[in-house]
This record gives C-alpha cells, sequence and structure tokens, in this order.
C-alpha cells in the first residue's frame, strides 16, 4: 500500500513539474527572442549545452548509486547507506573540481569557435554566471535528490523543482520587462536554483539517520565507473547537434534547434516524469526477488509506453510547426519555419522514450557495465552522421543523426533485457513497432485535409485537440485489434486497486 502511494505521489507530481517546465520552458525562451533576439538565444542554448557535456555526467554515477541504495534501503541497513552516500558525495566533489577545470577551458575556447559574434568578457562573463547553478547542484544537491529517489521520495525533491521553476520564470520575466541585460537575468537564475539543494539538504538530515564519521574499506558503489562512462555516451548524444551546428554552421541556426528542441523535450519529460517511480519500483522488486510480479508489472508498463508514446509524439509531430509558427510570430532576423526538421527531432525523441521500460528494468538490475558498449556505439554514430550530414544538409542532418542513434540504442536495450534479465521474445517489441508505426503513418494521412495554421495560441489550442481526437481513435482502434489482452490487464488492475 505504501509502494502504490508513493508511485502516485511521484508521478502526480512528476508530471505537474514537467507541465510548469513545459510552460515555463516556453515562456522564456519567447521573452528571449522578443528582447535579445535569436543570436543571444542560440548563445545562451549553446552555452547551456556545452555545460551540458559535464553537468549531465552526474547522472550516469547517479544511476548507479541509486541502484545500491535500493537493496540497504529495503533491508533498513543504515550502516550500508551511510557508506554509499559517503561515497556518493565524495565522487561529486571530484567531479565539481572537474567542472571548474572545463569551465576554465572553455573561457578560452568557446569564445573563439562564435568567430567574433559577440565581445570576450560577454560570452565569458555569461559562461561563468550559468556554470554557477550547476556547480552548486555537484557539491550539495545530487546525493540527497538520488537517495530520495531510491527510497521513492521523488516528490519531495519535485516539490521543490516546481517552486524554484516558477520562482525563476517570474524574476527573469519582470528583469526582462524592466530592461535588464541578460547577464543580470542569469545571475537571478543562479541565485534561485541555488536554494533547491540548500532545502534538499536539510529535508534529508531531518528524515534519514547518515553517519557521515562512517569507515569503509574498498567501494562500495559497484559500477560506479561504468555508469559514468555510460553516460558520457549519453550525453554526447543528447548534445552533439548543438555543438557541431555552433562549430559548423550560425547561432541563428543553434536557435532554430534549441526552439524545436525545447518543444520536443518539454513532450519527452512529460514521458520520463509520469514513469519517474518505474525505476524505484523495479529495482524494490529485484531486490526483493519477486520476479513473477516484475514480468507483470513490466508486460503492462511496456504496453502503456507504446500506446501513449505514439499518442503523444504522433500529435506533436502533426502540429509541432504551426505551434512554433505562433511561438515565433513576429521573430524575423531568423526562418523558424522547418516541416521536415521538426517531423524528424520529434519522432527522434519519440524513438527514445519507447526505450523506458526496457532500460529502467536495466538500470535497477545495475547492469551498467554490460551495456556501455551499446551506449559507446550509439554515441560514435550520432558523431559520424551528425556531421557527415550537417554540412549539406544543415539541421535535417543532426537530427538525421539523432534519430539513427536513437533508433540503435533502444534496440539494443530490447535485445539486452530479452537475453540477460526478462527472457522475453524480441517479436513483441517488433510487434510494437509496428502498430506503432501504423498509427504515426494512418493519423498523418487523416489529418491531411486539415490547415496547419495558426495565428494565435487559442487556434492552435483547437488544433491540437482536432488532431488529437483523430490520433486517439486511430490510436484506439490498432490497440483495440492488436493488443485487446494488454488493455484487459490494465483495465482489471486499476479496476482492483
Amino acid at each position: 500500500m505504501l509502494r502504490r502511494k508513493k508511485l502516485i505521489l511521484n508521478t502526480f507530481f512528476g508530471l505537474l513539474k514537467q507541465v510548469v517546465t513545459l510552460i515555463c520552458g516556453f515562456i522564456l525562451p519567447r521573452y528571449m527572442l522578443i528582447y535579445y533576439g535569436s543570436s543571444v538565444n542560440g548563445l545562451v542554448s549553446s552555452i547551456g549545452h556545452f555545460l551540458s557535456f559535464i553537468s549531465l555526467l552526474d547522472m550516469g554515477v547517479g544511476a548507479v548509486v541509486q541502484s545500491n541504495l535500493y537493496k540497504p534501503l529495503a533491508e533498513k541497513n543504515t550502516a550500508q547507506i551511510s557508506k554509499v552516500i559517503k561515497s556518493s558525495e565524495r565522487f561529486f566533489r571530484r567531479l565539481a573540481y572537474v567542472f571548474i577545470v572545463y569551465v576554465f577551458a572553455l573561457c578560452f575556447i568557446f569564445p573563439t569557435m562564435l568567430q567574433g559574434n559577440y565581445d570576450i568578457w560577454f560570452t565569458v562573463s555569461l559562461l561563468l554566471i550559468i556554470a554557477i547553478s550547476t556547480l552548486v547542484q555537484y557539491l550539495f544537491g545530487m546525493t540527497y535528490q538520488l537517495l530520495l529517489n531510491a527510497d521513492q521520495r521523488s516528490y519531495v525533491s519535485l516539490i521543490m523543482q516546481i517552486a524554484t521553476i516558477i520562482l525563476n520564470t517570474l524574476f527573469s520575466v519582470i528583469l526582462m520587462r524592466l530592461g535588464a541585460s541578460i547577464h543580470t537575468v542569469k545571475l537571478t537564475t543562479a541565485l534561485v536554483f541555488i536554494a533547491r539543494p540548500i532545502l534538499q539538504s536539510v529535508y534529508v538530515k531531518r528524515h534519514y539517520q547518515i553517519n557521515r564519521n562512517i569507515q569503509f574499506v574498498g567501494e562500495p558503489i559497484k559500477q560506479k565507473w561504468n555508469g559514468f562512462s555510460q553516460h558520457l555516451a549519453a550525453v554526447v548524444c543528447q548534445n552533439i547537434d548543438v555543438a557541431v551546428l555552433t562549430l559548423f554552421s550560425t547561432l541563428q541556426n543553434v536557435s532554430i534547434y534549441s526552439v524545436y528542441y525545447g518543444v520536443t523535450n518539454g513532450v519527452e519529460q512529460i514521458i520520463m516524469t509520469a514513469a519517474t517511480g518505474l525505476e524505484s519500483l523495479f529495482g524494490n522488486m529485484i531486490a526483493k526477488d519477486e520476479k513473477d510480479k516484475l514480468i507483470k508489472t513490466f508486460e503492462a508498463v511496456e504496453w502503456i509506453t507504446h500506446a501513449g508514446v505514439t499518442l503523444i509524439f504522433t500529435i506533436a509531430a502533426i502540429t509541432i510547426v504551426a505551434f512554433i509558427s505562433v511561438y515565433t510570430k513576429g521573430i524575423t532576423d531568423a526562418d523558424y519555419i522547418a516541416p521536415f526538421f521538426g517531423a524528424l527531432l520529434v519522432i527522434a525523441y519519440g524513438t527514445q522514450c519507447l526505450r523506458i521500460p526496457y532500460f529502467r528494468v536495466i538500470k535497477a538490475a545495475g547492469h551498467f557495465k554490460e551495456t556501455q558498449n551499446g551506449a559507446y556505439i550509439s554515441a560514435g554514430l550520432n558523431i559520424v552522421i551528425t556531421v557527415l550530414f550537417v554540412f549539406k544538409y544543415g539541421l535535417v542532418g543532426a537530427a538525421a543523426g539523432t534519430l539513427v542513434a536513437m533508433f540503435y540504442h533502444t534496440c539494443y536495450f530490447v535485445w539486452y533485457l530479452q537475453k540477460h534479465i526478462i527472457q522475453r521474445p524480441a517479436r513483441y517489441f517488433i510487434g510494437y513497432l509496428m502498430s506503432d508505426a501504423v498509427v504515426a503513418t494512418a493519423s498523418y494521412l487523416f489529418t491531411r485535409g486539415i490547415v496547419m495554421y495558426c495565428t494565435s495560441y487559442v487556434e492552435w489550442f483547437f488544433l491540437a485537440i482536432k488532431v488529437g481526437i483523430i490520433v486517439l481513435a486511430v490510436s484506439a482502434c490498432v490497440n483495440l485489434i492488436a493488443y485487446r489482452t494488454q488493455i484487459g490487464c490494465v483495465v482489471r488492475f486499476v479496476k482492483k486497486r
């Protein structure tokens, strides 16, 4: 009962956080474009992605830390929890030093990549300001957030994130309207986000008995470096497009990419957040050796993921250009209407979302070393295809590299899971892919007669409703024909609860 309540709370606040992030994520770039232009928006986006090469590395080790906390939390082993926490804090402190060196190097390298578009001090000072909040998270916040996630208390951290996101948006909009510089706005952002890890630290100290003086021999966090190196590959996939566009294209193209990515990533994060409690749920089942329950839960989650992701991302692919046309209305320093690029990017990140049930079980089982080669190949594919295609095809070439890499990595996770953890034939996944393709293609054909042109958000909203009804009808027909058994199981489960 307690496990279900935690899952519900995590899912609710996770979805709420993503809705808030999505809304605020649309508001801030729009104001950035209005008050500072596409070039500055592209510059800020580029800096953010370059910092992400380091700032996102925590999640590689973070996933390993989290998987090493499931068993001691289930057994209420305070000593082992303390060892994992202490080892994690030590690692993130070292990573913070690496981050400082990386930022210092960027201060010399990054301005030269912009080919004199901005004054060196303007660029360097902005880079340093944006780096502040990331650095503070390494020193104070990440380990405690992982502890809360592993204990199925993600909702605590999510509530704090919701508050800081709203405050950041409010302060930023006010400052922009008052005519403040981009540096002032970003410095305010950094100060707001510093509050979250501090509050998180206070909560953990009050609710957990962590022995900070505990001594241990050896490494309590197994496969730490495997998680680190694997996620390095994932970070490359996530950020290589903007890096290549910054090097070989224009800041306007970076801005166009960032606007489309903002929409796509917002949709992706809603899906990912809906699955917030899955990893800890799977990890708890694995720690307690509840294999039958794990398989039944996985099968239900697999169907829900494919049906939900296909539905939402098909609507997004069909309506994204109409939304972007309204969102960038009045912005004339770059052409933001790029239908093929937009659809390709949506498909790429939809493919990434399809891996949720497979990857979450693998992470919960702690199989990081065993799956790192797949991550390396995925990153390599992304780099090679993006670099080769971006010169001739620009934004489309960048999106194509991402799509190929994400499709390969998703298929790799399916193969590994059925081979080593849940012995389930890959034909089920192939069947889901075929039904996903049928839903997407049929939906596109049925909506071709609708005029995809809007002049306001209200018009776009009604357009999205109209498209959504058609896609939902198509999805319902396909799933009722192909997956009647899975639907029945989920319905019975919901009624039972």
